[in-house]
C-alpha cells in the first residue's frame, strides 16, 4: 500500500467527501480515513435519518389538524421500530455507497483511528504511518461534554434513532436543535416530553417572537418547556431516571425513562493529537485564516465543524468549505469561502427558519431598517393544511430595498427560505423577489406577500 499522498483526509463526512473528490479529479494521489462508517454526521447520524424520522410524525400531525375537515385520526398512530427501519434504509446503504464512489475516484480509502505523529504525518492504529503534503482535518463535531454526576447515563441523538421502542418519558437536556427537533418527533409519538434549558431564550439564534410561538405549539402537544433551569446530577434506581435540576437555587427531581443530550456539540479534535503536528486549535476548532488553513501549520487545513471558521455549524457549509480547501490546497491560497444567505432551519412541526441578521443585530450594526411582520396562519397556503401557527418576519434595509434577513415560522418554510437565501447571495432586492410569478397555489406563491 502506498504509505506518502499529496493529500490525506481526516474524517469522511460530507466536507471530506468533497473535498477528497476535487483533488482526486485534479490528479492528486488522496486518501481518507475514519473510524467511523463512511458518511459523516449528517448522513448517518443527524440530518437525514432525521428527517425521515420526522415524516412519521408529520403525517400524524397533518391528520389532527384536519380533524372535523374531512379526516379522521382517531386509530393512526406510529409504529416506532417501523419508522427506525425505514430511516435505516438511507443510512444502511451510505458507508458502502460513498466509498465506493470514493474508489472509483481514485481515492484510498482507509479505516481506523488516526493520529498526528509529525507535520505531515499520521499513524492510523495498527496500519503503520501515512505522509502527505498537505492534510484536510474534517472529523466533524461531537455532543458536548456534560460536567455532572451520572453524565453516563445520557443518551445522544445517534442511539435516540437506533432504539428499538420509544420511551414513555422523556426528558431532553438544552434548548436548541436536538432537544426541539426529537421532542416534537417523540410527542407526536406518544411519549411525554420535557425540555431543560438553561437560560431565558431556547433556541437562541433564531427570532424570538417566532420562537415564543413554536414553544407555544409544541405546548399543546406536549412538549414541556422548563426555562432557567440547570441540570446537577442523573441516577438511576434501576426502573427510571432521577434527574436533579436547579431554578432560582431550588432543587426539584424530575422522573424519566430516557435523558437526551441535548445541550450543544464542539469538535471532534481532541484525539488527534495536535501538539505533534504543531497545530493551533481552541474550543471552536482548528485555528485557520480565511483560506482554510492552519495558523500554526501551513501543511494542514479544517473545514466543517472540526474548523474555528465564520460559518455556521451547518452540512451545505462544511459541503463548500471542503471544496475551498481543495481548491485552495490545488491552486494556492485564492478562495474565501462565502457565507452570505447560508439558511439554517429547525425542523420541528412547524419548521422553524432563518438566513441572515435578526432585528436587533441589523439595528446595532447601524442599518436603517423596515420589518415587514406577518401572521401568516390565516393564509390559504396554511388555512389548506389546517396549520394556525405561522408568521414571518423579513428585514429589510431601507436605503437599498435588499434584504438583511428572513425569519419564517410554518409548513414548508424551510423551502421558501432557500429564496430568501439565494436573494441575499445575489444582492436582490424585494422588488426583485417581488417579480417572482410562482406556481398557484403553491406555499411560494406566498414569497411577494411577505414583503
Amino acid at each position: 500500500m502506498n504509505k506518502s499522498f499529496d493529500l490525506i483526509v481526516l474524517g469522511v463526512g460530507m466536507a471530506a467527501v468533497n473535498a477528497a473528490n476535487k483533488c482526486a479529479d485534479a490528479g492528486w494521489s488522496v486518501a481518507v480515513v475514519d473510524e467511523l462508517p463512511y458518511g459523516g454526521t449528517c448522513a448517518l447520524r443527524g440530518c437525514d435519518p432525521k428527517k425521515m424520522l420526522r415524516r412519521g410524525a408529520e403525517i400524524i400531525d397533518s391528520a389532527r389538524l384536519m380533524q372535523g375537515k374531512g379526516i379522521e385520526p382517531n386509530d393512526l398512530a406510529i409504529n416506532w421500530p417501523d419508522l427506525i427501519a425505514f430511516a435505516q434504509t438511507f443510512t444502511g446503504r451510505m458507508p458502502e455507497k460513498i466509498e465506493g464512489g470514493l474508489e472509483r475516484n481514485g481515492v484510498t480509502t482507509l479505516h481506523g483511528t488516526a493520529q498526528f505523529v509529525g507535520e505531515d504525518t499520521i499513524e492510523i492504529e495498527g496500519q503503520g504511518r501515512f505522509q502527505a503534503n498537505h492534510i484536510l482535518i474534517a472529523t466533524g463535531a461531537k455532543p458536548r461534554p456534560v460536567d455532572v454526576p451520572g453524565a453516563e447515563h445520557l443518551t445522544n441523538s445517534t442511539e435516540f434513532m437506533r432504539m428499538d421502542a420509544l420511551p414513555k418519558r422523556i426528558l431532553f437536556i438544552g434548548g436548541g436543535f436536538v432537544s426541539f427537533e426529537f421532542g416534537h418527533i417523540a410527542a407526536r409519538a406518544g411519549s411525554e416530553v420535557q425540555i431543560i434549558d438553561r437560560g431565558d431564550r431556547p433556541l437562541k439564534a433564531f427570532d424570538t417572537n417566532l420562537v415564543e410561538k413554536l414553544v407555544a405549539r409544541g405546548e399543546e402537544i406536549g412538549v414541556g418547556l422548563r426555562r432557567r433551569t440547570s441540570l446537577k446530577s442523573i441516577a438511576t434506581d434501576g426502573v427510571e431516571f432521577i434527574v436533579t435540576v436547579e431554578k432560582n437555587g431550588e432543587t426539584e427531581d424530575l422522573h424519566a425513562d430516557l435523558v437526551v443530550h441535548g445541550a450543544g456539540r464542539v469538535p471532534e479534535i481532541d484525539r488527534l493529537n495536535l501538539s505533534a503536528a504543531n497545530i493551533e486549535a481552541g474550543d471552536k476548532g482548528i485555528a485557520v485564516n480565511e483560506y482554510l488553513q492552519s495558523l500554526s501549520n501551513p501543511k494542514i487545513y479544517a473545514a466543517g465543524d472540526a474548523a474555528n471558521t465564520h460559518g455556521p455549524p451547518l452540512t451545505p457549509v462544511a459541503v463548500f468549505e471542503g471544496k475551498v480547501a481543495a481548491s485552495n490546497m490545488l491552486k494556492g491560497n485564492q478562495t474565501k469561502p462565502d457565507y452570505r444567505g447560508v439558511p439554517s432551519a429547525v425542523f420541528t412541526i412547524p419548521e422553524l427558519t432563518r438566513v441572515g441578521m435578526l432585528e436587533e443585530e441589523a439595528e446595532e450594526a447601524g442599518y436603517n431598517i423596515r420589518v415587514a411582520e406577518n401572521d401568516t396562519g390565516n393564509w390559504y397556503s396554511n388555512l389548506r393544511v389546517g396549520e394556525t401557527c405561522a408568521a414571518t418576519r423579513i428585514i429589510i434595509d431601507k436605503d437599498t430595498d435588499t434584504i438583511l434577513g428572513a425569519h419564517l415560522l410554518g409548513p414548508e418554510y424551510g423551502e421558501i427560505i432557500n429564496f430568501f437565501g439565494l436573494a441575499m447571495r445575489l444582492s436582490l432586492t424585494t422588488r426583485d423577489l417581488k417579480k417572482l410569478v410562482a406556481a398557484y397555489p403553491s406555499v411560494g406563491s406566498d414569497l411577494g406577500s411577505m414583503l
